[in-house]
């Protein structure tokens, strides 16, 4: 994984960032027993519609296949980031990690990120703890999904 490249997705890299999110989330859903999760069925149209309004990066391998992807969006002065996708077989390796990290400089003028994930999926709270996250509130959405709501101030402001 030493020749990961990291950088903005084009609109022609969609279809596979959304095939490769649907591989992604499986784990999630099996953790949540829940397949219809939004990442789930999300649909061409509505990853194409995102895609317009947000920032999308993706990590490749030397092949140039797509092995991760980040988006995000800036409102006001917090950049909102989702859908942080490893390919399965991938993870664990430090590519969540930069592709974070990636998505945080390209939108390093934020003043603070947030970002969400399911009380129970414990890599990902891990990873982004460990990211300097701090959880600030939870949302049951059913009987069996907690979500949890992070956060984390950038150096333009120190707020915690």
């Amino acid at each position: 994984m030493d020749h990961v490249e990291i950088k903005r997705a084009s609109l022609e890299d969609v279809e596979t960032i959304l095939h490769l999110q649907m591989r992604a989330y499986l784990s999630e859903a099996e953790i949540y027993n829940d397949y219809s999760l939004p990442p789930l069925i999300q649909t061409l149209k509505e990853i194409k519609q995102e895609f317009s309004q947000q920032v999308f990066l993706k990590a490749t391998e030397e092949d140039w296949n797509i092995i991760g992807s980040v988006r995000a969006y800036l409102e006001k002065e917090t950049a909102y980031i989702g859908r942080l996708i490893v390919k399965p077989d991938c993870q664990n390796k430090g590519i969540g990690t930069r592709l974070m990290q990636a998505v945080e400089q390209h939108l390093k003028f934020a003043d603070r990120y947030e970002l969400f994930t399911g009380y129970k999926s414990a890599r990902n709270l891990y990873l982004y703890q460990k990211l300097g996250y701090l959880e600030f509130k939870r949302i049951p959405v059913n009987d069996s999904l907690m979500i949890v709501f992070l956060e984390k101030y950038s150096n333009n402001n120190q707020q915690r």
